[in-house]
């Protein structure tokens, strides 16, 4: 046992207070097998999908616990139908997403992108809950929206939840929709985020959240992170950045990607709702600049602008056009400097947290 040792650690059986986010399957077993817990983001997963990956995760971490991360926003259509979403988009922002294809070469994707695979939808939603339940993943945590129902459904089953939050008024609905754990995601954090640091944000949650643990996020990216995130009342953090540098992770993206995030400092990051329609930091690239210049449309709503620009986005990955790749990441990708594996990051973030704490 280590001087990092939380009550989280018993509760979640992990060896480390560290979860760690990623949407690379070897990538969640590595942190698992390093003693964190890795948490599979699969909101962008077909149902048989999710069954298929958490049942391979699950081979490869054997009896150590994991988690699955699912969006559920409020507010999203019933059906998974592109063609009733494509009837809203308008004309104008048609015209500046082939503007973007046309200005910068892009070849037409072999098939739908990662956002237009399917519509996010309630229909989408219920059959991917009813995957995650099928399942014997044991923490189920929600990045958008913690429905009471699905709480309460994946406590019958024996497991353990979590709500991602970004603001201290959010405690209350993650409370009582009766979450066994909260993550306080500051505005340093990659991909959906909101306006709170996370220095600021943490205590915050930390004294409204009473006897619910509470992790920090956003920004986390050192051990020091982690032995400030436990001043500050945290019990454990919640990462995603500093993984997408991790040899599991980089070999399965875009080299260029990889030398982008690699030589990316914490102020190469922007907040943009081009990328889903709700704020989302990222990598800078020509697709942000396109999309903040003065004659750019504003972007529409979730899942309007999934739709207009899901199939752009997955010809750009698809055959790397270089100027227009990007990833979601948090300001912490500045210590990003060097490939390394999961396990050396994770031995990393312990061995400095303990000198910080020592200290």
């Amino acid at each position: 046992m280590t001087s990092l040792h939380t009550p989280v650690c018993e509760q979640f059986g992990i060896e480390q207070p560290i979860f760690g986010f990623a949407h690379d399957i070897p990538t969640v077993a590595a942190i698992c097998n390093a003693g964190g817990m890795g948490v599979y983001g699969a909101t962008r997963r077909f149902p048989h999908e999710i069954r298929d990956e958490l049942a391979e995760i699950r081979r490869l971490v054997g009896d150590r616990p994991f988690g699955v991360d699912l969006v559920l926003p409020p507010g999203m259509p019933e059906h998974n139908s592109r063609e009733a979403i494509e009837a809203h988009i308008p004309d104008e922002h048609r015209r500046f997403v082939q503007s973007i294809k046309d200005k910068y070469d892009v070849p037409d994707p072999s098939g739908p992108g990662m956002r237009t695979r399917f519509i996010r939808s309630s229909e989408i939603e219920e059959a991917q809950l009813e995957a995650v339940f099928e399942s014997d993943v044991d923490l189920f945590a929600c990045g958008i929206g913690a429905p009471r129902a699905a709480v309460d459904q994946a406590h019958e089953l024996g497991k353990l939840t979590a709500a991602l939050i970004g603001s201290p008024r959010h405690v209350r609905r993650a409370l009582d929709a009766g979450v066994d754990l909260i993550v306080a995601q500051g505005y340093d954090a990659g991909a959906h985020t909101g306006p709170i640091g996370t220095f600021t944000l943490v205590p915050q949650i930390v004294d409204l959240a009473g006897d619910v643990p509470v992790l920090a996020a956003g920004g986390v990216a050192t051990g020091r992170h982690l032995a400030a995130s436990l001043a500050l009342g945290a019990q454990g953090v919640w990462t995603g950045t500093i993984w997408l540098t991790s040899t599991e992770h980089a070999a399965h993206m875009q080299p260029a990607l990889v030398d982008k995030l690699l030589a990316a400092t914490s102020a190469d990051t922007v907040v943009t709702r081009s990328e889903s329609g709700k704020t989302f930091r990222q990598i800078r690239s020509a697709w942000s600049d396109e999309w903040d210049a003065a004659d750019a449309p504003a972007p529409l709503s979730m899942p309007y602008q999934d739709v207009l620009v899901g199939d752009l986005l997955g010809a750009i990955d698809e055959h790397g056009i270089e100027p227009l790749l990007h990833s979601g990441a948090g300001q912490g990708i500045g210590y990003a400097t060097e490939l390394r594996s999961t396990a050396d990051i994770m031995s990393a973030l312990v061995r400095e947290a303990e000198h910080a704490l020592g200290r």
